[in-house]
Formats: C-alpha cells, structure tokens, sequence
C-alpha cells in the first residue's frame, strides 16, 4: 500500500513538474490595413467585430501601441527582427520580378529562429512580403518550418488569386476560391498537428488590406446598413465590387469569424492555458478600392492613414489573451510597438533575447507584475512619398517630410498629451524640442545601399 501511495505521489508531482515546464504556445495575428478604429474595442460603431472584443475582455488591451511602418513589408521586417526602420534590413515596399518583394537578407535573425532554435515548431500563414519563393528571403530559409499563402504581395491584392505557395511549392487555383478561408485552414491543420507543442503561428492575414472582396453572405446583411452605397463601384485588382461599405464590413466580420475559431480550436485541444493570442495590425488603414476609412472612422481620433507618419497611420491596435497569466479586462497606456515582439517572445518562451536589439519587452506589463522598462523614443523613417521620418519620445511627437527632395525640411512638433490628433504645429514655439529631435534623427538612422535619404546621396 505504501509503495502504491509512493508511486502515485511520485506521478503527481512529475506531472506537476511537467506541466510547470511547458513551454507557451504563441499564436499572432497579424492583421493588413486595420486601423485604431477598426475594431468594436476600440470604438467601431458600424460593426461587430466580437471575438476579437473577447481577446480584450478576456486579456488586455493597448491604447499606445505602434507599428513598425505605415506599409507593409517594413512593419514585417520590423517583426520578424525586432529592429526599427532606422536599422531593419527592409525599410519600404521594393519590388523583384517576376514574382515577390525585395528578399531580407540570409544575415538577419528572426523571431521564427530564435524559437525554431528553442524547440518551436514554427508556422507563417498569410501575406509574407519579404522574398521571393527560392530566396533567402523567403519564410522557409528565415526560420519558419511550415508556410502557406501569398509570398508575394501583389498576388495578394485580390482575394481570389489564380496561385498561393505552400512553402516553395507554387499550388494552382481556379481564381473562384477566397484565399483567406484555405489559408485559415492550414493554420488551423498547423495548430492541430503540433498540439503537443511549443509551436509559433504566425497569421499575417490579408484582411482588410483592397480588394475589397468577401464572399457574398458576409455583405448581403450590410446592404441595407450601408444602402446609400449601394451603386457605389470599389475598383483594384480582381472583381470590382458593388458597395464596398457594405463589402468591407463582410470582410472585417469573416475576420472576426476566424479569430473565433482559432479561440474555439485552442480551447477544444485544451491548450487554451499555456497560449498566448496576440493581435495587432501592420498600419493604419487604406483609402483604396472604394474603401472610405472616414465614413467608419478607421483611424479612430488620429490624424493619417496608411503612407502617412501621423499617428493615424502607425499607431495601431494590440490585444492579448494568456489565461491565467494575463488579468482579464485589462487595459494598458504603455507606450510600444512592433519592435518590442520579438524580445516579448523570447521572455515568453524561455529564449535568451538577442543582443542590441531596439525592441524592449513588454512582458511585465502584460503580467501586470515587475517593473516595465520603457523606451527613450520611438522612430520610424519612410521611404516612399518623398521620404519621411518620425519620432516619438514623451508626449512630444516629431514629423518631417520631403526628405528625398530637401536636405533639411522642416520639423513638425505635436504635443499628443493635449493635441492627439496632432491639429497645432508647435515647430515656431520649440527649438528645445526640434533640437532633441535632430539629434534623436542622427542616432537612430543607420545607412543602408538600398533605402537612402537626399542627404546620402
């Protein structure tokens, strides 16, 4: 009796132990083109989007939180190596022919490998952007086991595409399947087949980046919401579509479908205790293909959109759910961004963070335990549109724009504390400021070959 009493503590406490070194499954959705305002959380009036309010209710929510760029393929680059635009490899949209984007360089280390490297097996499921299929760049040879969707960003602005990849296999398609729904379903498999874990999902997903598609039941109910943009003709890639109000609220709502089922499939495993669901968006959002980001107030109080530094087309929404671990309905002020995932998750996994990053992780605020390290400034630099850059440090907020027609334009100043939508230009009333600024300008920038400024040429 005693040896049998012995034996069954000896399998309690090693289930115990077991349990205690699980490692955390991390799940991050990525969202294309959603702004502040998007989401019912975050003040959307026009539509529901609940499952994504449940990551909130059930976790915690961000109210200055930034992402990496105001374009995508930047904002990837930013996440996957946890280094701003002033020192990431790809810092704007540079296309490659015949298929794919400008490829991130075999050197640099990404988030995918630091957790391949820890016992993860690791997953992208989406839009990619950073290689074209075969290059260095590409998902498979920048540490992800499993990639499924559109390598190439322009493949990506129709939801009905005529090809994906599944790693570097090309599948054809019929140009009649919604993207989005096969792509979900090999997150889904993913997930499934690598319960046991750890795993990291990665869902850097195309809604709501134009076309404006979705299939026809997730519209027909915002017809009538949104009649009076019933003969109104969104126009991009693939088929125009009729009513784009009423297509974009579809969209956000298939959306929200998916967060939902990821929500349901974690707890049907039962891992729902040891994951951590994260979701955020790349940029603010776009004015393309008949979408009207005004009329749904996308970008919130904010000034911008997406190619804009204002804030309305990098400050975005962050919410994440780890129960047990996160304190539901909790709500947060600290200042981060798109840079600071890659240090987060390594805390969260147990993985030694990588040095000299300029991300900072953000790990004690999401336990709401310890003291939370907070950054000097934020920058970001913008090579389209004549060139941009940015910088946030305080409450202060710092725009110059045209600098790949003039050497040194002139600085904007806004004060976010008083002024969020950034209305009052205070450049005349703070030379202190411009004169911080400058010099934060001069040490985040580092020259790279490919993204230069007219005052590097």
């Amino acid at each position: 009796m005693r040896h049998l009493i012995n034996c069954l503590i000896f399998n309690i406490l090693f289930c115990f132990i077991c349990s205690a070194e699980k490692k955390t499954n991390i799940i991050y959705i990525l969202l294309d083109d959603a702004g502040y305002g998007d989401l019912s959380c975050y003040g959307q009036k026009k539509f529901k989007t609940p499952n994504i309010d449940l990551l909130a209710e059930e976790g915690i929510k961000f109210t200055q939180h930034y992402s990496g760029s105001t374009v995508c393929a930047p904002t990837r680059s930013v996440l996957m190596t946890g280094l701003h635009t002033g020192h990431t490899q790809i810092r704007g949209n540079k296309e490659v022919r015949p298929v794919g984007q400008h490829p991130i360089p075999k050197s640099a280390f990404t988030i995918a490998e630091a957790l391949k490297k820890s016992g993860y097996q690791t997953g992208a499921f989406g839009k990619w952007g950073l290689g074209s299929p075969g290059s260095e760049g590409a998902p498979e040879n920048q540490g992800f086991d499993r990639f499924y969707g559109y390598n190439c960003q322009r493949n990506a602005h129709t939801y009905y595409p005529t090809w994906l990849f599944d790693n570097e296999k090309k599948i054809e398609l019929d140009g009649k399947t919604y993207s989005h729904d096969l792509i979900m379903e090999k997150a889904i498999e993913f997930i499934r087949s690598y319960q046991d874990g750890p795993f990291f999902c990665f869902l850097p997903l195309a809604i709501p980046h134009a076309s404006m598609h979705v299939p026809e039941k997730y519209a027909a109910p915002f017809r009538k919401t949104f009649s009076e943009h019933e003969n109104k003709i969104g126009k991009y890639k693939g088929p125009n579509v009729k009513n784009p109000a009423a297509m974009f609220a579809g969209m956000m709502t298939k959306l929200d479908e998916g967060v939902g089922d990821i929500l349901n499939l974690i707890k049907e495993l039962e891992i729902d205790d040891h994951t951590v669901v994260m979701l955020s968006s790349d940029n603010g959002p776009h004015r393309e293909g008949g979408h009207m980001p005004d009329y749904f107030d996308s970008n919130g109080p904010y000034r911008g959109y997406k190619r804009d530094l204002y804030e309305g087309g990098i400050r975005v929404p962050l919410v994440a759910r780890w129960p047990g671990k996160i304190k539901p309905n909790a709500i947060t002020d600290h200042i981060s961004a798109h840079w600071d995932i890659f240090p987060t998750f390594c805390e969260i996994a147990n993985v030694e963070t990588p040095e000299n990053l300029d991300g900072i992780s953000f790990l004690p605020t999401l336990l709401g335990q310890g003291s939370q390290q907070k950054h000097e400034y934020l920058y970001w630099e913008f090579h389209e549109r004549n060139g941009a850059r940015a910088v946030r440090f305080q409450n202060w907020k710092a725009v110059q724009k045209n600098l790949k027609k003039q050497k040194d334009p002139p600085i904007e100043i806004y004060n976010l504390k008083s002024d969020p939508s950034e209305v009052k230009n205070l450049s005349k009333e703070k030379a202190e400021i411009i004169t911080k600024v400058k010099q934060i300008f001069s040490e985040a920038h580092s020259p790279s070959e490919i993204w230069k400024m007219r005052w590097e040429k």
